[in-house]
């Protein structure tokens, strides 16, 4: 029955994140915590994360800016070897809470303010690349803030869910490799799970979302890029 569970809750988050370009490990950490060691529930999410990057790569194939791509990829993955290393460690629920303030705040100065945009130059695509692999590694859950950032630069909504799968494939394998490095390890019964089930839910999960992401308009995707990012905001706050 758990591996069940684990499987629609898997289907749902694949969705949800392939939607929004980011929400799949936001929905699925909190829950799998509950039942599951810390590092265990990273490994085995960011795991199932790095298939719903695949799969966003694999359905949203369009023309890359490469230069955009490398400016987050880059320092995302130097900084989620760290963060991983700081979560076999010990982690810390204040800056979860911090985490989730700062995009409560962002997402209400979008609606003050809608012209409002994170400067869309290379530093700050750097700076967007670091924090959310540095919390990715950490916490598992580094898509809002990439998503923060990465909405700065008024991407078409494919090109969008593409790079955001492209630059958290850069995030993903160096946090994964470090908490195997690290000890942790899945159970069997999940180790064989995540391939049996888990792993082709996800993708049926980033697929059903294609066909609704192709009837949204640009204007209306980023409204709901808004809407994920205060949800996170709030879950995180009030349930870090």
């Amino acid at each position: 029955m758990e591996i069940f569970l684990i499987g629609l809750l898997t289907l749902i988050a694949s969705f949800v994140g392939t939607l929004a370009g980011f929400g799949s490990s936001t929905i699925m950490l909190p829950i799998m915590i509950i039942f599951l060691p810390y590092e265990v529930a990273l490994l085995l999410v960011g795991i199932i994360h790095f298939f719903d990057d695949v799969w966003e790569i694999f359905l949203f194939r369009q023309a890359v800016n490469w230069k955009l791509l490398l400016s987050f990829g880059v320092p995302g993955a130097i900084a989620s070897y760290f963060g991983a290393r700081l979560a076999i460690i010990e982690p810390h629920t204040i800056l979860l809470r911090l985490l989730g303030l700062l995009l409560i705040l962002y997402v209400f100065l979008l609606i003050k303010k809608p012209t409002f945009k994170i400067p869309h130059d290379t530093t700050h695509a750097g700076l967007g690349g670091f924090l959310s692999g540095l919390i990715a590694g950490t916490f598992g859950i580094g898509g809002p803030v990439r998503a923060m950032f990465l909405s700065a630069f008024n991407l078409p909504k494919e090109t969008y869910l593409f790079t955001s799968g492209a630059i958290a494939l850069f995030i993903d394998p160096a946090r994964i490799s470090t908490y195997l490095l690290g000890g942790v390890k899945l159970p069997q019964n999940l180790f064989w799970g995540l391939f049996i089930l888990f792993i082709p839910l996800s993708f049926i999960g980033s697929k059903l979302a294609k066909t609704y992401v192709d009837k949204i308009s640009r204007k209306k995707f980023r409204i709901i890029i808004a809407i994920f990012l205060l949800f996170a905001g709030l879950k995180l706050l009030f349930f870090p």
